[in-house]
C-alpha cells in the first residue's frame, strides 16, 4: 500500500532580493544585478537561462517603472533558485489599473505600435508566469520562472563548495 501522492512545493536553495528606484536607471540596475547574481549561482552570462532571465527582468522592471510607478515608492526584484528553475518576481505598489494580462491572455499589438510587446516576451521566455496581489499590499507581483537544465549540479556545487560545472 502506498501513501497518496501530494504535490510537493519547490525547495528554495538561494534568494536574492533588492529594492530599486522606480526609474529607468533602477530598471537597468536591476537587470545587471540579476545577471550578476545568476552568474554567482553558477548560471553563466550568455547561457540560454541567463539570457531568458535577462529579458524577463528587463521587461518586468521596465513595466514596474512605466506602469506601476507610484511617486516616492520603489519596486522590488526577488530572484530565487528553486527546484529546477530560477524564479523572478518583480513587485510594485500600484494597485489599480492598468493590470497586467494573465498568462495566455497576451495579445499582439498593431504592427507599428510603440509598445505592448513586453508580456509577449515574458510569455515566450518563461516556462510559467503569473500575476499576484502583492503581499503585503498595496500593489502586485509578476512572478516568472525559467527552467534551469542541470539544476541539481548547481545545488551540489553550492553544498560541496566546488566551482559550478567542475567534476565531483
Amino acid at each position: 500500500m502506498t501513501a497518496p501522492s501530494s504535490p510537493q512545493r519547490p525547495v528554495t536553495v538561494s534568494v536574492f532580493s533588492q529594492r530599486f528606484s522606480a526609474t529607468t536607471r533602477g530598471a537597468r540596475h536591476a537587470r545587471h544585478l540579476a545577471l550578476h547574481q545568476l552568474h554567482t549561482w553558477g548560471i553563466p552570462h550568455g547561457t540560454e537561462t541567463s539570457d531568458a532571465a535577462a529579458v524577463i527582468v528587463a521587461e518586468l522592471a521596465a513595466n514596474a517603472v512605466t506602469h506601476g510607478r507610484v511617486p516616492g515608492r520603489d519596486f522590488e526584484l526577488r530572484l530565487s533558485l528553486v527546484t529546477g528553475s530560477v524564479r523572478i518576481e518583480v513587485s510594485d505598489t500600484r494597485s489599480g489599473p492598468p493590470r497586467p494580462p494573465r498568462p495566455g491572455g497576451t495579445t499582439s499589438p498593431a504592427p507599428l505600435a510603440e509598445g505592448g510587446r513586453g508580456f509577449l516576451l515574458v510569455d515566450a521566455f518563461a516556462a510559467r508566469w503569473e500575476v499576484l496581489d502583492r503581499d503585503p499590499p498595496p500593489g502586485k507581483t509578476v512572478r516568472a520562472e525559467v527552467d534551469v537544465p542541470g539544476w541539481l549540479c548547481l545545488v551540489r556545487d553550492r553544498t560541496t563548495g566546488a566551482r559550478p560545472g567542475s567534476a565531483l
